[in-house]
């Protein structure tokens, strides 16, 4: 169960974009099969524009219903489940760790990095993070965070529909879903972050609320440190 939600999560843009095909392709059947139904005047002809019509309708139906189906297990289910987060996050964070190192050794480094990661990091919470609809209170921005972290803060706006949590790398482009809820939060738990199995190192957390169109706000971010629990650092 858990490996075949990874993979729908980690092929999740190109099953979407098979079903797009696919259903583009059976639409265009559908109209073609529609206008010959229209047009034919014979019983056997009407017979066959009517069988391609009912088969092109029958793949829309099924292709419409995996769509709905994926969208499900990627938002819904998969969250809910810690083994069936994608690998491939994890390996760009290996990748990312000396950049952290250095910054964190280097003075120089050190007097530099923060004045251009709070610019960005301000930007994106002042501007996408309203009071009272969307905020993250917890983990807050700069923390350094270990093992199993509550996500704390608001997710109501009108006509709510849903919200999920999101992670990343600052340097990645691709959010990686955590969580989700279909019930507004007002100052209070929005889920759990286990981040026991990801590499010490910067990340980026993300709030995106959905209003009851589909209409998805820009991640309400804040960025955080992990690190490993004392309990499991070596020893000298």
């Amino acid at each position: 169960m858990e490996e075949a939600l990874s993979f729908f999560r980690a092929f999740e843009v190109w099953i979407y974009l098979l079903l797009g095909l696919g259903g583009l392709i059976y639409i265009r059947k559908f109209v073609l099969a529609w206008q010959e139904l229209r047009g034919s005047g014979f019983g056997l002809e009407r017979e066959s524009a009517q069988a391609r019509l009912n088969q092109s309708a029958s793949v829309l139906v099924l292709l419409l219903t995996m769509t709905i189906t994926e969208f499900v297990l990627v938002s819904f289910v998969a969250p809910s489940i810690p083994g069936a987060t994608p690998l491939p996050t994890a390996t760009l964070d290996l990748l990312a760790s000396p950049t952290t190192t250095l910054a964190a050794t280097t003075p120089q480094a050190d007097a530099e990095q923060p004045t251009a990661t709070l610019i960005v990091v301000g930007q994106i919470s002042n501007e996408n993070c309203p009071p009272g609809q969307i905020e993250i209170t917890s983990p807050q921005d700069g923390q350094e965070v270990s093992g199993l972290v509550e996500v704390a803060g608001t997710a109501d706006l009108p006509n709510f529909g849903f919200f999920k949590i999101e992670m990343k790398h600052p340097d990645d482009t691709l959010w990686e879903t955590l969580q989700a809820g279909d019930k507004p939060v007002q100052e209070g738990k929005l889920g759990d972050w286990d981040t026991r199995r990801l590499s010490p190192g910067e990340y980026q957390l993300g709030l995106v609320v959905s209003d009851n169109t589909g209409t998805a706000s820009q991640p309400c971010v804040v960025q955080v440190r992990v690190v490993v629990p004392p309990d499991q650092t070596p020893g000298p």
